[in-house]
């Protein structure tokens, strides 16, 4: 795992591009991985910017995959995770809509949705690289403390202080779905290259777990040390609590410029 602290908020979102730009740039089919949420917004509108100046690479031959599908909602219904990239990303990219992947939350395939995702995954040749946010509890999609960390994609059921959160999104609690098709840890962990993004003091505590502590359930995203190429960019705030802080900095200053994320 590579820790990277970084200044602001908009430098991780350079930082992220840049990450994005050079897997499309040396692979012009490269498969996706995408979350949502307001974390990743500052790096989607960076991608959004350099590719309507001309400047990044092209992403027509690019295929998606969102992390997790509502259940429940109208079909189009501009909540659902798959508008929502749509609005926030993959449109302004140019990327063709029937590239753009989530799991199937229809109730005639919902039974083995988790299943046809995976599938539909690995026909895809896998991810090769996903963005992820980490969640104030430690979550990792939705995949709430006390999860499996060898699950796979699957429904879920969203906890009372979710549901509260995203009430925000709808108008009203009542509006907000139960349910959620989400990827499991272990899909999760089948990427090539996972991208952690956390800002904010709110996240400090959980950054912390996810990076220093110990590889537990009860903190979903430390998964994430059993991946061979994690990268994690923090800004100031959200790196607060790690230990060995002047560490990661130290070891970011000298890396080889060569070597990338």
């Amino acid at each position: 795992m590579e820790v990277v602290p970084l200044g602001s908020a908009d430098e991780i979102a350079a930082v992220a591009a840049d990450v994005f730009e050079a897997i499309v740039a040396r692979k012009p089919a490269a498969v996706l991985g995408l979350a949502t949420g307001s974390t990743p917004l500052p790096a989607y509108r960076e991608l959004i910017r350099r590719h309507q100046a001309g400047v990044g690479p092209s992403y027509t031959a690019v295929t998606c995959f969102n992390l997790d599908e509502y259940v429940g909602l109208p079909s189009g219904h501009e909540q659902s995770y798959r508008a929502t990239i749509a609005r926030e990303l993959t449109d302004g990219l140019d990327v063709s809509p029937e590239r753009v992947n989530g799991p199937d939350p229809s109730p005639d395939c919902l039974p083995t949705a988790g299943e046809g995702y995976e599938a539909l995954i690995e026909a895809a040749g896998g991810v090769d690289v996903q963005l992820l946010g980490i969640g104030s509890d430690g979550h990792l999609a939705f995949n709430e403390p006390g999860s499996s960390l060898a699950s796979r994609t699957r429904i879920k059921t969203l906890t009372a202080q979710t549901r509260k959160d995203n009430a925000r999104f709808f108008g009203s609690l009542a509006q907000v779905p139960t349910h959620v098709l989400t990827q499991g840890l272990a899909t999760i962990l089948r990427a090539r290259h996972l991208l952690l993004i956390a800002t904010g003091e709110v996240k400090a505590v959980a950054v912390a777990a996810a990076v220093e502590g110990p590889v537990s359930a009860s903190c979903p995203a430390s998964v994430l040390q059993l991946h061979p190429h994690v990268t994690v960019l923090l800004d100031p705030a959200a790196a607060s609590r790690l230990e060995r802080l002047d560490h990661y900095r130290e070891v970011y200053a000298a890396k080889p410029a060569w070597q990338g994320l």
